[in-house]
C-alpha cells in the first residue's frame, strides 16, 4: 500500500458512518450508500437462514480484507466453515471464505456485477452469488482465477437462474429456494391485499 492508501484506511477505520448508511472501502476508495429497502434484507435473511447453522457461519454487517486489493467489502452476507478462523477482530480474511452474497440495489449494480467481482476472485473466494432484484435473477459465479482472457482475476464459471428457481450452492452442500425472493418494482402483498383476492 502506499501512504495515500495508508491515510484512506485509516480514515476508513475511524469513519462514523451516519445511522442509515453502509461504508465500505473499494479500491482505495470510500463509498458510502444508504441502508437498503425490506426486498434487499428479506433477500439476504432468507438465505442467512438456509446455511446449514451447524457447519457454517453466515455473517451480515462484516469487513473482508483482499490481499493486494486496497479494498475492504463489506458483503450483504459472507459464508465460512466454522473453526476456519479466529472469530474476532474487524476483519475476516477472503481466503476463510466460501461464499460471498451481494443483493444488488438500484445504486450497486456495476459495483456488485463487475468491480466486486473481480475483487471476490483475487481473494479466491470459491463462490459469489449476486442477487438482482432489478432484473429477478440470481448469478452463481464459481472457479475463481488470478486471470481471465484480459489478464484480470474473474470467474470462469457463471450460472444464472430466474427467481423462483432453486440455486444450488455445492459449496454449502445446498439448494437455495428463491421463492420468496421479490422483485423491486413489484410490492410485496400486503395483508388487505391478499386478503381481497
Amino acid at each position: 500500500m502506499t501512504a495515500i492508501d495508508d491515510r484512506v484506511s485509516e480514515i476508513y477505520e475511524n469513519l462514523e458512518v451516519p445511522e442509515g448508511f453502509k461504508a465500505e472501502l473499494i479500491r482505495g476508495e470510500i463509498v458510502m450508500t444508504a441502508g437498503p429497502d425490506m426486498v434487499h434484507n428479506v433477500i439476504v435473511a432468507s438465505i442467512q437462514h438456509q446455511v446449514p447453522y451447524g457447519q457454517w457461519r453466515a455473517l451480515t454487517t462484516q469487513d473482508l480484507t483482499i490481499p493486494g486489493e486496497p479494498s475492504e467489502p463489506q458483503p450483504d452476507l459472507v459464508v465460512f466453515e466454522r473453526g476456519a478462523v479466529q472469530e474476532m477482530g474487524r476483519l475476516l480474511p477472503s481466503g476463510a471464505v466460501t461464499l460471498v452474497v451481494e443483493v444488488v440495489s438500484k445504486t450497486s449494480a456495476d459495483r456488485d456485477h463487475r468491480t466486486k467481482r473481480g475483487m471476490y476472485a483475487a481473494g479466491g473466494i470459491p463462490a459469489y452469488l449476486i442477487v438482482d432484484p432489478l432484473q429477478g435473477e440470481c448469478t452463481l459465479l464459481t472457479e475463481p482465477t488470478e486471470e481471465n482472457a484480459k489478464g484480470l482475476p474473474d470467474y470462469l464459471s457463471a450460472r444464472t437462474s430466474r427467481f423462483g428457481a432453486p440455486v444450488p450452492l455445492d459449496v454449502l452442500g445446498v439448494s437455495l429456494d428463491t421463492s420468496e425472493f421479490q422483485v423491486f418494482d413489484r410490492p410485496p402483498l400486503t395483508p388487505a391485499a391478499s386478503r381481497s383476492r
